[in-house]
């Protein structure tokens, strides 16, 4: 493929998968249901760089430590807005996210939503989203008998109640709903399943993904109008900030469409990173019974049969780490791209001409070698202090790199990781022996069809 050699001078040194043919190159070979999944066996067969075409298309992976790290090199490279990302343009626009680099509306939204994101800032969600968990805890305490529940529907249900609540002011009822959807939700999962389907897919379902789309924005235009007749001024969550708040620099505010966008881009980014987070997690502690334990004694001996207050589930570090490890073996991102500023060498052997872009395989980078032993056994002892400051610290990036790593991550992590000391506390989650863990793809990774037994503990 020209283009790619153009950007890769050195193309035809780099590895590909096996079986590559003359007219579909490795479209046969790819895997449309679990592309990432198929990237993580060619990482391991190809090693810590490779390159994949089909028609019309191509792209450079990295996997390894030492090529991750001169990618990470931010005077050098910067966040790729292109496949994959652009195709939620029209979801998104320039929200945080999906915003191109130069985008003026970046530059301003990041400036004003800093704070939102603060420790101060999730002290005032802490309550909404202790809310939601409480919710979380009735419905299971109530419908415990009734089956199996499923545990991926579960915290994605849970996702969208914290961010709705804590962030928006907005109710779901993700509980109340009966097993149906909310239609921003339904219309939002089938707008990300969309944005990561092949081009020539997309084409063939553009009128639905245009249907998702209005339906979206409706949905949070409304929620937008009916704070602002509201005359409620209150900056004390999300979508207070983004409707008062001032740029420093500039003195602007952000514009109506521009907080449609980064409302959108908040809900899906969020949801996924939190419920898919939560869901692995839970998986983890069940097939750990020795982690689960020493969770459990924490949180008896952190909190007790109190509420679980802001403070308290910063020292809940055993809780964390396994967290941590989760994020490690299952980031809910699994990839994210990166595209040269200038002519540049990775590797100290791999040219990259000026806008020239690789994908940095989050799943492979996380099981370097350079992690130790056994890489894909869950081990939160990984992330014990003394271990971490041994560790180089681009080895680890759940949530990206430089200035557009996610903004929400400290919002996820205390969401997700509030939800996991409750539930643990309060239920016993089992998982049947004989599942075997097999990984959903559409937009994020989740544990598909996991259906747990869920007992509320005494």
């Amino acid at each position: 493929m020209a283009h790619l050699k153009e950007q890769w001078p050195g193309l035809d040194a780099i590895p590909h998968p096996a079986g590559r043919k003359p007219d579909t190159l490795d479209m046969e070979n790819s895997d449309f249901v679990r592309p990432m999944q198929r990237m993580f066996q060619w990482s391991r067969e190809l090693g810590p760089i490779f390159e994949t075409q089909a028609p019309g298309f191509g792209m450079v992976v990295v996997t390894g430590a030492d090529l991750a790290k001169d990618l990470f090199d931010d005077t050098r490279f910067e966040k790729y807005t292109g496949f994959g990302i652009e195709a939620f343009r029209p979801v998104t626009g320039d929200g945080l996210f999906t915003a191109y680099n130069d985008e003026e509306n970046w530059a301003l939204a990041h400036r004003i939503l800093l704070p939102a994101f603060s420790r101060e800032a999730l002290m005032r969600y802490h309550p909404k989203m202790a809310g939601s968990v409480g919710r979380l805890v009735d419905h299971w305490t109530k419908t415990a008998g009734d089956g199996p529940v499923d545990l991926g529907e579960s915290s994605v249900s849970l996702a969208l109640d914290m961010i709705g609540q804590a962030g928006f002011g907005f109710d779901f009822g993700s509980f109340e709903g009966g097993g149906k959807n909310h239609p921003y939700v339904s219309s939002m999962v089938n707008a990300l399943a969309y944005s990561v389907l092949p081009p020539q897919l997309q084409q063939e379902r553009e009128a639905e993904f245009r249907s998702w789309v209005t339906t979206m924005n409706g949905t949070v235009d409304d929620v937008i109008d009916t704070r602002r007749r509201s005359g409620t001024s209150t900056d004390t969550d999300l979508l207070g900030m983004m409707m008062h708040a001032r740029d420093e620099v500039t003195g602007k505010r952000l514009p109506d469409e521009n907080m449609r966008y980064q409302v959108t881009t908040f809900m899906v980014a969020g949801y996924g990173t939190t419920a898919s987070l939560i869901t692995f997690c839970l998986y983890f502690l069940s097939r750990n019974p020795g982690v689960l334990s020493a969770v459990r004694a924490e949180i008896e001996q952190t909190v007790g049969d109190a509420e679980i207050d802001f403070e308290s589930v910063y020292r809940l570090r055993a809780l964390r780490r396994a967290v941590d490890e989760t994020l490690r073996l299952w980031s809910p991102t699994p990839a994210f791209l990166r595209v040269a500023k200038e002519d540049t060498v990775i590797g100290g052997r791999y040219e990259v001409r000026r806008g020239g872009w690789a994908a940095l395989l989050t799943g492979g980078l996380h099981r370097d070698p350079a992690w130790g032993e056994d890489v894909d056994a869950f081990d939160p002892d990984r992330f014990l202090p003394e271990r971490v400051r041994a560790r180089e610290p681009h080895l680890y990036k759940p949530f990206g790199t430089g200035p557009r790593a996610c903004i929400g991550r400290q919002f996820a992590l205390h969401a997700a990781t509030l939800a996991l000391a409750e539930t643990v506390r309060s239920f016993d989650v089992e998982v049947p022996q004989d599942y075997t863990l097999s990984v959903a793809e559409g937009g994020f990774f989740m544990p598909e069809n996991l259906e747990v037994s869920v007992r509320r503990r005494t």
